[in-house]
């Protein structure tokens, strides 16, 4: 169970904001202060965990420049939290133009395991200053929550069903890189109506959790928010899906299908 419920946070938080045609390609911010976004996760019929991302003006400057202060929270809920309780808090600042990371920090409380870390990124000399030590880099750099808002904003009006790419990312003390493909176009169903959503498969690891032939589908909305609003992945017992339930501040209208 407490495996289960690691698995289902990072699908919440953490599995959801990879995506995009290129790294390169980045367009203006698809984001903007005071958006925020909610999600309830499910085993089964049951709701298993929470989570909200929201975005923030930055109280500092970095380098003299201002910066988004995006802030992800996710916990478990219900009788979830008698089996393994989660209190995790992720932060990013990212500048406004680039969207690149200038400090990050997560304070996470899973059961009695406890972990924080402040990370600071040089992208210049290609260098992380962690807590446990500094880690280097080539070429672009991320932590998860940044990772999320910079893909969310790249230019994909070109990406070709089958199109594979790999996004890096800092976390738990380590550098990690996600691959994910393009599967096509569908339409999807939330709690918040249904959608013309973009469809992604991110590479799992078969495992104690998942199947040898599990996968992980998400959806994003093929729209000018370009905000996950469903996903999906088989377990050993079971499955667990992730659900938009809520969504405010946004830049763009969010506009479901009429029928």
């Amino acid at each position: 169970m407490k495996k289960l419920i690691i698995i289902c946070y990072l699908l919440l938080i953490a599995g959801t904001p990879i995506y995009a045609q290129t790294l390169d390609n980045l367009d203006k911010a698809v984001f903007g202060v005071g958006e925020q976004l909610d999600y309830k996760l499910k085993y089964g019929i049951f709701t298993a965990a929470e989570a909200n991302l929201k975005v923030q003006e930055s109280p500092q400057k970095f380098d003299g420049k201002p910066a988004y202060h995006i802030i992800a929270e996710g916990k478990t809920a219900g009788t979830f939290n008698v089996f393994y309780k989660v209190r995790n808090r992720y932060e990013s600042f990212v500048d406004k133009n680039t969207l690149m990371p200038y400090f990050y920090t997560e304070n996470r409380k899973e059961g009695s395991y406890k972990h924080t870390d402040k990370v600071t990124f040089n992208h210049k000399d290609g260098k992380i200053k962690a807590d446990k030590g500094e880690f280097e880099f080539k070429g672009q750099m991320f932590d998860f929550v940044s990772a999320y808002y910079f893909a969310r904003s790249l230019d994909i009006s070109k990406i070709k069903v089958g199109q594979t790419i790999d996004m890096p990312y800092f976390l738990e003390d380590g550098i990690h890189k996600l691959s994910i493909t393009y599967m096509g176009k569908e339409q999807v169903k939330c709690s918040m109506g249904t959608f013309n959503c973009l469809k992604f498969n991110p590479t799992i690891i078969p495992g104690k959790i998942f199947k040898k032939n599990s996968k992980l589908y998400l959806w994003i909305t093929d729209d000018a928010n370009r905000i996950p609003v469903r996903a999906h992945v088989e377990v050993i017992v079971g499955s667990l899906s992730m659900d938009l339930t809520g969504a405010k501040g946004l830049k763009y209208p969010l506009n479901p299908v009429k029928k």
